[in-house]
């Protein structure tokens, strides 16, 4: 029934543009970006009202085991996005570049356009500031809706030593907000901050033109991203701090699975409600061949 209520759903809002998420700094109104994976959770997106649908590389930990989301690639990006298009037609999707796709600015050219030709993503999103900015304006200047990612860098944790929180001192701070302009001049729409202090992430923001989202980075932003799977307790490998527990899905999904196990073992599903029915005169004729068969 969720299924075929999604495009219901869908003829009752449009989808966000460009302009709107920029002016959204001006406005006031607070963006909801949700990390998707899959055709489901986007359905599940548009129907909720998020306001832009995120192809997050996350997916490479959440869909598919990896420890970190280094191992995603573009084929394997480029796959989701694709299902979480077709699962949220009527919601903006960003789609985030994965690791070294966008190492050069041919590659990131070729990498982009992917996402927006062959997965009809609204805008890519690779990761970083200063030094990205030539990657970034590249983009920019070729008609490609840009947004960066800072702070904490899932593609550069190695360099960070974990995950940890970036900005904690002055000279850090400074860094981020360094990082934040270059995105601004580099014409980007968009910048998102990850582990960054409340009160940091607060201040950069205000210094910018173009709005900004967070996770892990307080409410003074202008906007926020979680992901779909942490938010309702569906990927249970860790839980981040900054993640909030909307609900509980892996609960109530073991719950409904053992007692699908429970009546499979027990012999009591599936029952008449769930089985097909043949008339009896058909029954009883197939049962004769059967016992005919039997003789010859």
């Amino acid at each position: 029934m969720a299924n075929a209520a999604a495009p219901e759903a869908a003829k009752k809002r449009e989808k966000r543009t460009i302009t709107e998420i920029r002016d959204s700094k001006k406005t006031g109104e607070k963006m909801v970006y949700m990390s998707v994976p899959d055709y489901t959770a986007a359905q599940w997106a548009e129907m909720a009202g998020v306001d832009v649908a995120v192809v997050g590389d996350s997916l490479a930990m959440i869909a598919h085991g990896h420890k970190s989301t280094i191992p995603a690639t573009m084929d394997m990006m480029v796959m989701h996005a694709q299902a979480i298009r077709r699962g949220a037609p009527n919601t903006f999707v960003l789609g985030c570049m994965p690791y070294q796709s966008y190492n050069t600015v041919d590659r990131a050219l070729v990498n982009a356009t992917r996402f927006m030709q062959d997965a009809l993503t609204d805008a890519v999103k690779p990761q970083g500031g200063k030094s990205q900015a030539h990657i970034l304006k590249a983009l920019v200047d070729a008609g490609i809706p840009t947004a960066s990612h800072i702070g904490l860098t899932p593609h550069t944790i190695a360099t960070f030593g974990g995950f940890k929180i970036q900005g904690r001192t002055a000279d850090a701070a400074m860094k981020i907000l360094e990082d934040a302009l270059a995105i601004e001049d580099a014409g980007c729409f968009m910048l998102e901050f990850e582990a960054v202090p409340a009160k940091i992430a607060r201040l950069i923001s205000e210094q910018l033109t173009i709005p900004t989202i967070g996770i892990g980075a307080g409410v003074g932003t202008d906007g926020q991203i979680l992901l779909c799977h942490d938010l309702l307790g569906v990927f249970t490998d860790f839980k981040p701090k900054f993640t909030k527990r909307f609900a509980n899905l892996t609960e109530v999904a073991v719950n409904g699975i053992k007692q699908y196990v429970k009546e499979v073992k027990e012999g009591s599903f599936p029952d008449d409600d769930h089985s097909y029915t043949v008339k009896e005169e058909e029954y009883e004729k197939f049962a004769k061949m059967v016992q005919k068969r039997k003789q010859i």
